[in-house]
């Protein structure tokens, strides 16, 4: 796919010229793990791109295999990396492959050149002679450093270099963390830096932060001052690994890896190699200094490298995997003071069970703040230290907040910024207790509430809420530490946001929002927008008012997932209580709901993300046109919890598999059937929107986006776009069902599964009422039969299952361990 873009700059003095640059071609000199991932992700969007590293020393002329053997090797490093670098295997064709000697002509073709090679000035220069001596004019060359100062490594250059060059410094795994710090030089043309930013908050779905050329930018340099406290702290106070790593998860709005997790997973020797590098560029940052002095990390770090124990990679860091008596893997964790792996605990903290149910991060953490046990203790020290250093590098790498925040967020996975969770406890409140522990903040923190200034962030509410950071109110401002005052905002561009919309109507389900232009939006609010009677009776209302009020309607939401299925709760209950009609009639809601979906006279675009689950993926396959979020997981995964697709989902992978088949004359329906079967009944789920589409649960014309913070606003562009081009509904079609013939041949095809011990025998049964519906029962011969007809066989059986006793064990036991149990 070529990427191209006129871009229209503006400043304060209106349009600046216009001046076209282009992705046609991509290279990528490093295959480490970073640079062939990255290589990964250009392909992701489509871009072709050249991966080229060294030559081995002892390859001969003419022998490419010998020559290509460090790029071979790192690639095939990249594809078999878990999770998946690429979001479809298919994608791979994008990337070539080659050296440094004998392809270096693919970087005079390039029209972006990415180095991420060797952290080493010296190499860095060579290489960016040689790019410098065959780079085609408007050729972009950027450094993925994360600790060398950008402009050392142009330094030299000729001039229209400098003008190209940048830093972009991805975050790893880049597919799926979010944060890319562009860094211009002061030489950098600022049309450049526009693009790329464009570039990549758009075509690689990034979030760009904007940063100064100092060390280690912003999301190492902050990320490093916390986590070097942190180690020391916990060495000093005799924490377990397993302590820390339970609380400083979620619990505390950090990701599951934790503390000592995420270590294992950089690496022990990335870490040692940063804090080496960073002290002597940051003489002037005394809390810095101060952390990276410390002995009892260095020690720890020395002894650690020696064993080379480096984590994930040597498979032994802080966690050791080990095989248990029954066979089963247990993570170990490190013994802090002995240095042997010992097997894992379950901590239990008074403060963490009062906290741990709490929502919103900042009334959970201010349980955490106000208790005063061992756990709390370590929480006070964590918070009050990120902010005091956070605050202490202002304005070194920033001006304000938002850069810092932005890029733990987006780099570190965190539910919200640090500045951002300040003003979530009360900054003035916070600061008192931080002087008291010891942490005071920075002078400027200070002069800010000396001014009367309560916040880091201006929101349109008069005071942030406590809750999660997106509950605080639009932000519209954000306190400038050297103007001394706020300063506006600038509002992001291409996206959406429902806050503040018109709401039509709304239920303690689900709400339907005006968005404008003609199209409303209907939003799921439920726990992981799990659909009940309240997301499906406002459905219906939204699918009347679209007839009448509105051009197309979008369904969609800003949440994490856009649906986990069916309510398992009310199904289980439900059926465990006899209510058969109440499960009839919630059943026949749902195929009602995605019929009149399928057949509306305006468009409905449907714009998932995240997990996209059973009853989610029915109603997505259902639409008009999908807009989906590249980081969609998708599937029907009903046979996990005992029963099969019935809110039309089976009879829609008939329709999509299995009819185009069998209009072909003469062909045979057995291969199309058993696709279908296998990917339902092995709960198969798309691990990318784009492995959807090769699973037919996404169609050729329904449209991928990269960065999910546009989903909604490129859903409503296709909705307008629809009814621009005359959208008209699919005429009923009906499904093939194959009869008992085809019926026997998948049972038989079930029973060998069985035999094999590859599913049990309870699998079998339930595998045998979903062949039943999929061949449309004991048809004496082949026919077509109507939508209506599968859909009434997909509601028999669930209805069936739902009684089984086994079916509600399953059920019971997702909803209690999130697991599927295999009886």
């Amino acid at each position: 796919m070529v990427v191209s873009i006129r871009l229209r700059l503006l400043d304060h003095r209106g349009e600046l010229d216009i001046m076209k640059y282009q992705i046609h071609k991509a290279v990528v000199i490093g295959a480490g793990t970073m640079g062939a991932a990255i290589a990964a992700h250009l392909a992701n969007s489509g871009v072709p791109v050249t991966l080229l590293d060294i030559v081995p020393t002892d390859a001969p002329l003419g022998n490419k295999e010998a020559r290509n053997k460090i790029v071979n090797e790192g690639w095939e490093r990249c594809l078999k990396a878990k999770p998946a670098n690429l979001m479809s295997d298919k994608l791979k064709s994008f990337v070539k492959l080659g050296n440094l000697e004998d392809d270096f002509g693919a970087v005079s073709d390039a029209d972006w050149i990415v180095e991420v090679i060797v952290e080493d000035l010296r190499i860095k220069r060579e290489l960016m002679a040689g790019i410098d001596g065959v780079r085609k004019p408007t050729a972009i060359v950027s450094t993925n450093t994360s600790g060398i100062p950008v402009h050392d490594i142009a330094d030299g250059r000729s001039k229209e270099f400098r003008k190209h060059f940048l830093g972009t410094h991805f975050f790893n795994p880049p597919r799926y963390l979010k944060l890319l710090e562009v860094i211009p030089t002061k030489d950098t043309d600022k049309e450049v830096v526009e693009f790329i930013s464009w570039f990549g908050e758009k075509r690689l779905g990034k979030g760009i932060v904007l940063c100064k050329d100092t060390p280690n930018f912003i999301g190492n340099r902050v990320f490093f001052g916390m986590s070097t406290f942190a180690m020391n702290f916990v060495l000093e106070n005799d924490y377990t690994v397993d302590e820390v790593d339970a609380l400083t998860g979620p619990l505390i709005g950090h990701p599951k890896t934790a503390t000592f997790r995420l270590a294992d997973l950089v690496g022990l020797d990335v870490w040692e190699h940063v804090g080496r590098n960073l002290g002597p560029a940051i003489p002037q940052d005394k809390l810095g200094q101060g952390y990276l002095a410390a002995e009892k990390p260095k020690e720890l770090m020395r002894a650690m490298i020696e064993r080379n124990w480096l984590g994930n990679k040597t498979k032994v860091g802080f966690y050791k995997e080990v095989r248990g008596e029954d066979g089963k893997r247990e993570f170990w964790s490190l013994d802090l003071k002995t240095l042997e792996h010992v097997p894992p605990t379950k901590p239990r903290f008074d403060s963490v069970k009062a906290a741990k149910d709490v929502e919103g991060l900042g009334d959970r953490l201010k349980v955490m703040l106000e208790a005063d046990d061992k756990a709390a203790q370590l929480v006070k020290a964590l918070t009050y230290q990120s902010f005091q250093y956070a605050s202490s590098i202002i304005p070194e790498v920033a001006d304000t907040a938002k850069p810092i925040d932005d890029a733990v967020r987006w780099g570190f996975s965190y539910e919200a910024g640090l500045f951002e969770t300040w003003d979530m406890l009360g900054v003035k409140e916070t600061v008192k207790r931080m002087k008291a522990a010891g942490y005071a903040p920075a002078k400027w923190v200070n002069d800010m509430l000396k001014a009367g200034v309560e916040w880091f962030y201006q929101y349109k509410r008069s005071t942030p809420q406590s809750g999660s950071a997106d509950k605080n109110g639009e932000k519209i401002g954000v306190y400038d530490a050297v103007k001394g005052k706020y300063v506006k905002l600038k509002q992001p561009e291409g996206m959406v946001l429902l806050k503040g919309k018109k709401v039509i109507s709304q239920n303690v389900g689900a709400t339907l929002y005006d968005m404008g232009d003609g199209v409303a939006c209907l939003e799921f609010h439920t726990k992981m927008n799990a659909l009940d009677d309240d997301i499906m009776g406002i459905a219906m209302d939204a699918y009347s008012r679209l007839e009448t009020d509105f051009d197309g309607l979008v369904l969609g939401n800003e949440a994490e997932n856009f649906s986990a299925g069916a309510n398992v709760f009310m199904m289980v209950v439900g059926a465990q209580q006899g209510m058969w009609d109440m499960l009839d009639g919630a059943v026949r809601k749902l195929q009602d709901m995605n019929m009149r979906m399928r057949y509306s006279p305006k468009p409905i675009v449907v714009a998932p993300a995240g997990l996209t689950l059973g009853g989610g993926c029915e109603i997505t396959m259902h639409a008009s046109r999908v807009v989906a979020a590249a980081e969609t997981y998708i599937g029907l995964v009903e046979l996990g919890v005992g029963l099969i697709p019935a809110g039309a989902g089976t009879k829609e992978m008939l329709r999509r598999i299995v009819n185009p088949v069998m209009r072909i004359e003469n062909a045979e329906p057995l291969a199309a059937l058993q696709k279908v079967f296998l990917q339902i009944g092995q709960a198969k789920v798309a691990t990318s929107a784009e492995e959807a589409r090769g699973m037919n649960i996404l169609n050729p014309q329904d449209r991928i986006v990269m960065n999910r913070s546009h989903l909604l606003a490129e859903a409503k562009q296709e909705v307008l776009h629809m009814v621009a081009a005359g959208y008209k509904p699919p005429a009923p079609e009906p499904i093939y069902a194959a009869g008992r013939d085809a019926l026997a041949a998948l049972r038989i095809g079930a029973w060998m599964f069985k035999e094999g011990q590859y599913i049990t025998q309870y699998d079998h049964h339930v595998t045998g009422k979903l062949a039943y519906v999929m061949c449309g029962g004991e048809l004496t011969r082949p026919q077509w039969v109507s939508e209506q007809y599968i859909l009434d066989l997909e509601r028999e059986a669930i209805l069936s299952l739902f009684g089984e006793e086994k079916t509600q064990a399953r059920m019971w036991n997702i909803l209690q361990t999130g697991k599927p149990l295999r009886n």
